[in-house]
């Protein structure tokens, strides 16, 4: 599988690898407290749940964030800085954004929603720059270590953003927590300064980036099927596992421990994890094993839920495992994102394709409630197992077809 590459600038590998995790880490921070800490603290100070329902709203310019992706790529704030020139511009505005929150408090619920929005497009924009930084220059080599580094910078994020935002909170309140959130997002920034770029500030004779630009080439398209379907069925299983967990009796401080010890080990081991198997057995191989273990993970909820395995432990050893291998998928996903961008325009051409992943996971998360009300569990986790199985042979199918196109390519 082959894409337009251009040459590294003159940076090492390993400051590379230093300066995505701190770029990765900077967006990470600001999100999670944003989408960790924030409704919890709402809900204690009173915030009522369909308030607080309201900030799902702070999602869509993640969905939608492939619609500007193509003018990140086209501009630059500066005029020898493209990329680094956007982080230090939206990191910059997100730090002003946690601080706006100071005088708000917990319980001003629109000025929360509007100043997580701009927050949120400004984290939004940063990605695009961030991911397209991480695909122009990681060579093929590299492209699973530094989606694990992305993994585990986010792991960081939950525990410093989310964890740590929260124990402030607790034991300090909302000023110091606010300041203290800024402050740690001020450091990462320190990342932005030290990219090295090489894109040419006079442009090129180059598509003019943009999605029809991304449309036109085959592979990519071929490669957008995958991202709509490879994770399906995941949304269906994710939204309903906490609810299913309280139905079967599960204790919430259970429910919280599992979640909590399972994201953060899982984003730091199967990230590592992840990196190994794509460099050692290739990105088909690493993602048909993944959807192998997913489906059964899946298999063992419907299970569970059908009445033919009995007992939390299986539940607890299928819920930890899916978290592990879902943020193994991720790896390996983004690995296949990176190896078809283009040099004109690689934040563009990631950014469909991720963008693509998320909204089909949205909305099997979106429509699992009404499915499970109308079927019950056994049903939906049934069909969720049914539908992982189908996503994995289509994908090893389009795999192996982009595979055969490409070995004749590579004998003209």
């Amino acid at each position: 599988m082959s894409a337009v590459t251009t040459s590294a600038p003159p940076i090492g590998r390993w400051r590379l690898f230093v300066v995505l995790g701190g770029l990765y880490l900077a967006q990470s921070i600001p999100s999670y407290l944003i989408a960790a800490a924030l409704p919890p603290i709402m809900r204690e100070a009173g915030v009522s749940r369909t308030a607080i329902g309201y900030l799902s709203l702070l999602f869509l310019p993640l969905v939608l964030k492939f619609l500007w992706a193509p003018y990140v790529d086209r501009l630059r704030p500066f005029a020898r800085a493209h990329r680094a020139g956007w982080i230090i511009v939206t990191q910059t505005g997100v730090i002003l954004c946690i601080l706006a929150l100071l005088p708000l408090g917990p319980t001003h619920v629109i000025g929360i929603i509007a100043v997580g929005f701009v927050a949120s497009l400004l984290i939004s924009t940063q990605d695009i720059a961030t991911d397209g930084y991480a695909a122009k220059y990681l060579p093929p080599e590299d492209r699973a270590i530094g989606n694990a580094i992305q993994g585990g910078s986010i792991a960081f994020g939950v525990v410093i953003g989310g964890t740590f935002g929260l124990l402030l909170y607790h034991y300090a309140g909302w000023t110091t927590m606010l300041l203290v959130i800024a402050a740690f997002s001020l450091l990462p920034l320190i990342a932005a300064f030290a990219m090295r770029e090489s894109d040419p500030v006079a442009p090129q004779q180059a598509p003019r980036p943009s999605i029809m630009t991304f449309l036109r080439r085959t592979e990519v398209r071929q490669v957008l099927w995958i991202a709509l379907i490879y994770r399906v069925s995941e949304g269906l299983v994710k939204a309903m596992e906490g609810p299913y967990l309280v139905d079967a009796g599960v204790p919430l401080n259970q429910i919280g421990y599992l979640s909590g010890i399972s994201a953060t080990t899982a984003g730091l081991a199967g990230a590592v994890i992840a990196a190994v198997l794509v460099r050692r057995f290739g990105t088909a191989t690493t993602l048909g094993l993944l959807g192998l273990l997913r489906t059964l993970c899946f298999a063992l909820f419907a299970a569970h839920a059908l009445g033919w395995v009995t007992g939390t432990l299986p539940l607890f050893g299928a819920a930890g495992f899916q978290t592990l291998i879902r943020y193994m998928e991720i790896v390996a996903l983004y690995s296949l994102f990176m190896s078809v961008t283009s040099s004109s325009q690689p934040g563009t051409d990631f950014t469909i394709l991720a963008c693509a992943q998320l909204i089909v996971y949205l909305v099997g998360s979106m429509l699992s409630g009404k499915i499970a009300d109308l079927m019950g569990y056994g049903q939906l986790f049934s069909l969720a197992t049914a539908l992982s199985a189908i996503a994995v042979l289509a994908t090893l199918h389009i795999l192996v077809s982009l595979h055969r196109e490409e070995v004749p390519r590579s004998q003209t």
